[in-house]
C-alpha cells in the first residue's frame, strides 16, 4: 500500500482524524494521496514548512527516494534555500510573480546574476562569519495589484539604470541553461 510505501502502518492512520496525527504524518499521508494516481510530474509547495529538523530530514529522504523509485520530476516550491540547493536540479527564482533567474543549483547558488537572486543569497545567515548584521534587500515588496512598468525590482534595486524603470528584461540565456531577466546580469555576475 502507498501508506506502508510512505513509511506509516495503515491501520494506525486509517481511522484517525487529522489532528490525531503529528505534522510528518500528515505530510506522508499528503505524498501518499498524491501519488495514487501515478503522476509523473509531482507538485510540492512547502513540503517541509512548520515541521522539526528530524522530520524535515525524513520527509526529503522520503522524496529522494520516490524520486529514485518512481523516475518522478518533482516541482519543489519553497522559501528555504538551503533545501533547494539540497533538493533541486534546476532553480527558478521568481518575484512578483515571474521568473527572474533560472538555472542550475551552481548557478544559482555560486554565479547569480540577477540582483535580487544575490540579495536572497546575502541574505542567508551563516556560522562562519560570526556575529555580523544581516543583510536585507533594501525596500518593500512591489504591491501586486498597482504594478510599474519596467523591471518589478527595479525600486529595490542597486544596479538600476534609467531603462530599468522603462522597460521590463526579457529572460534571456546569458549561458548555457542559465537564464535571467536583467539589463545589467553582466556587471552583477562580475562584481558579486
Amino acid at each position: 500500500s502507498l501508506l506502508r510505501y510512505v513509511q506509516l502502518d495503515p491501520e494506525r492512520v486509517i481511522n484517525s482524524f487529522p489532528h490525531e496525527l503529528s505534522g510528518g504524518m500528515r505530510q506522508r499521508v499528503l505524498i501518499a494521496m498524491s501519488l495514487l494516481l501515478e503522476p509523473k510530474i509531482l507538485i510540492l509547495d512547502e513540503p517541509t514548512t512548520a515541521l522539526d529538523i528530524l522530520t524535515q530530514r525524513n520527509i526529503i529522504e522520503l522524496l529522494r527516494m520516490i524520486k529514485a523509485d518512481m523516475g518522478l520530476s518533482m516541482i519543489f516550491i519553497s522559501h528555504d534555500l538551503s533545501l533547494a540547493a539540497e533538493l533541486a536540479d534546476r532553480v527558478a527564482v521568481m518575484y512578483a510573480g515571474a521568473i527572474v533567474e533560472l538555472g542550475s543549483v551552481d548557478d544559482i547558488f555560486y554565479r547569480p546574476r540577477h540582483p535580487y537572486t544575490l540579495g536572497l543569497i546575502k541574505a542567508v545567515p551563516t556560522v562562519t562569519a560570526g556575529f555580523r548584521e544581516l543583510y536585507s534587500i533594501p525596500g518593500s515588496p512591489p504591491d501586486l495589484i498597482n504594478l510599474s512598468p519596467g523591471c518589478k525590482f527595479a525600486p529595490r534595486c542597486e544596479y538600476k539604470k534609467p531603462e530599468c524603470e522603462k522597460e521590463e528584461p526579457l529572460l534571456v540565456e546569458i549561458e548555457l541553461g542559465h537564464l535571467v531577466a536583467c539589463f545589467r546580469h553582466k556587471e552583477i555576475g562580475n562584481g558579486r
